[in-house]
């Protein structure tokens, strides 16, 4: 059976038990001040009034716990004296409480933010090892409100709702010794409407969960718009889309703003209810204490205000109380979806035994089959690729070619056969050492918005400045980088905004460069260029396959016609294999693709 979200919460704040029994403590110490103040004031009262006597007539518990406390301090003390003493005791009272209370705060904000940090690193990581398939079918708003929004909700549930909660029993088990030492039938009228709030406020959790759930789950998908449509900013202007996305936009924050508003009714609708509770107590502890024959005694002054300032005292943790179950549903709400997330199965986890990956004689493609969707994209692909050569994928839009690329650094592994890296199936390898072999040129580059050095030194961290710089030269790259405000140490923004194509491409294969594999995957890196930007780009890729083993995907046929071995795919099968001059005399489907290509650029010429 799964665990409940609330205990698996408990799980990972596991490191911080030492932090929060520490604040548990200092709210304890922090619960009795706060009570022991109220005890003295009840003699400092009796002063005031000039009474004598026994506090309650039934009885002299109090009096006679407070005669036994305070005994040293008041014995022999003129009034105008004792009542100077009494009020440093509270004073005294009133500072350490306050101290006790500040600390276990501070205790409870070190374990809360612990806590979130923990969760949302967590979750984060697990993401990074997800099957790349979930991306495609994950808005990605759904994982930054979950990161972000519901991590952080989930606090609520283990740390600051729990100690609130701690508190507020021990403060109403002070307040109720007190009170009971005072008069035990006004006590027990006291507390015996307890149970209807408890009642009360239980009715309105069922719904609140619920809607709280649809709550986070609609500021999830808010999110994912805000996230995709200001990423395609160009496309809506281009296509004077404004109108219709703010519209459409709109309508989503309006759904937003009314789950929103039926989450809070039910969420505020604690509050009043429980002080409607509160001051019928009141009302119901005057008319109790304005009559002896109710209570079995009749109170003198300074008790009823003592009672009364107790009972006033205890309905703020009663009502912290009521109101604690409303927060944990809205924090439990927000861990399950946490939760839903880290559920999901990972994709990275190494077969027991695998061993490091090593790259020496050659990368084997045997009956290979990828299916996606129940569909094949790929089926019984065969051919190697021998350490040193330069082997060409092509085929028609759809043949299969990147997905192809992609099973190589095990991004997707293959429904059937198996591709072998010297003998050894890609799945007896860890992931980390195959890919360590690797590197990964595509049409689709990826900049972070981090500085130039940084995004060369991605795949290798530690490298130096002069290496980047040797590497981005390489890359026929030092020419715009050093044009840039701050050179290699240029932010490039969000996606690399402030690069062409082509120098994002350019950075993309110093990086490649810089990592130095011994296996290069070109997934047309060169499609999408100006002429001249090409240009440079097929001089660093030139240097970049030099002493490598390399498997290009090229949509432009001239760039593939020196490679050692060219393999031609057509609906996910191998239909033609060998060189360049052998399959244009061959004339099929590559002659096919090879004419209407140059055709069509002699046309345009």
């Amino acid at each position: 059976m799964p665990q409940s979200a609330g205990i698996r919460l408990l799980q990972v704040a596991r490191p911080y038990w030492g932090l929060f029994v520490a604040g548990l403590a200092a709210t304890l110490i922090a619960s009795v001040l706060d009570g022991v103040t109220i005890v003295v004031l009840i003699p400092l009262l009796k002063i005031l009034f000039g009474t004598a006597g026994s506090l309650a007539q039934s009885g002299t518990r109090l009096e006679a716990v407070m005669d036994r406390i305070l005994a040293p301090l008041l014995s022999g003390a003129s009034p105008s004296v004792a009542g100077t003493r009494l009020v440093a005791v509270l004073m005294a009272g009133l500072v350490l409480k306050n101290a006790f209370t500040y600390g276990s705060n501070q205790l409870s904000v070190a374990v809360q933010e612990g806590l979130v940090r923990d969760l949302r690193v967590k979750l984060y990581r697990h993401l990074l090892t997800i099957e790349l398939g979930f991306f495609q079918r994950t808005r990605q708003g759904q994982l930054i409100s979950a990161v972000i929004a519901d991590a952080d909700q989930c606090k609520q549930a283990v740390t600051a709702a729990l100690a609130a909660f701690f508190q507020n029993v021990v403060l109403i088990l002070v307040s109720l010794v007190i009170l009971s030492f005072t008069s035990v039938r006004l006590t027990l009228i006291t507390v015996a409407a307890a149970p209807i709030l408890v009642l009360g406020i239980r009715q309105l959790l069922r719904r609140l969960r619920r809607y709280a759930g649809e709550w986070a789950e609609e500021r999830g998908r808010l999110t994912s718009t805000v996230t995709e449509r200001l990423a395609a900013i160009k496309l809506i202007r281009g296509y004077g889309a404004e109108a219709v996305e703010g519209d459409a936009f709109a309508d989503q924050a309006d759904r937003y703003r009314k789950r929103l508003i039926r989450t809070q009714r039910f969420s505020s609708l604690t509050s009043p209810v429980s002080e409607v509770f509160g001051g019928l107590v009141i009302i119901l502890i005057i008319w109790a204490a304005a009559n002896p024959d109710v209570i079995g005694a009749r109170l003198r002054p300074e008790a009823t205000i003592g009672f009364l300032a107790v009972a006033l005292k205890m309905m703020a943790p009663i009502k912290s109380l009521a109101q604690f179950p409303t927060s944990m549903a809205m924090a439990l709400a927000s861990a399950e979806r946490v939760f839903s997330w880290l559920d999901r199965e990972s994709a990275e986890q190494d077969e027991p035994g695998a061993r490091p990956a090593r790259f020496e004689r050659d990368l084997v493609f045997d009956q290979v089959r990828f299916s996606y969707g129940g569909e094949d994209v790929l089926t019984d692909v065969s051919f190697p690729i021998k350490k040193g050569q330069i082997v060409a994928i092509v085929g028609p839009s759809g043949a299969g070619k990147s997905t192809l690329l992609e099973l190589v650094p095990r991004f997707h592994d293959p429904t059937g056969g198996a591709i072998r890296l010297d003998g050894v199936p890609l799945s007896g390898l860890t992931r980390a050492s195959l890919r360590q072999t690797i590197g990964l040129v595509s049409q689709e580059t990826v900049v972070l918005n981090d500085t130039v050095h940084a995004n060369i030194a991605y795949g290798r961290p530690e490298a130096s400045a002069a290496l980047v710089r040797e590497a981005a030269g390489a890359a026929n790259a030092l020419e715009f980088i050093d044009k840039l405000p701050d050179g290699f140490d240029t932010l490039l923004g969000e996606r690399g905004t402030r690069l062409s194509g082509g120098q994002r491409q350019r950075i993309a294969i110093a990086r490649a460069l810089l990592r130095d594999p011994p296996l290069l995957i070109l997934d047309e890196a060169t499609s999408a260029l100006d002429t001249e930007s090409e240009r440079l780009v097929q001089e660093a890729i030139d240097r970049l396959m030099k002493d490598r083993t390399v498997l290009v995907v090229a949509h432009r046929l001239a760039t593939v016609q020196h490679a050692d071995e060219i393999v031609v795919l057509d609906s996910g099968r191998i239909v033609e294999q060998g060189p360049h001059a052998a399959l244009l005399a061959r004339g099929g489907l590559y002659r096919r693709l090879y004419d209407l290509q140059f055709r069509t650029v002699e046309d345009m010429a």
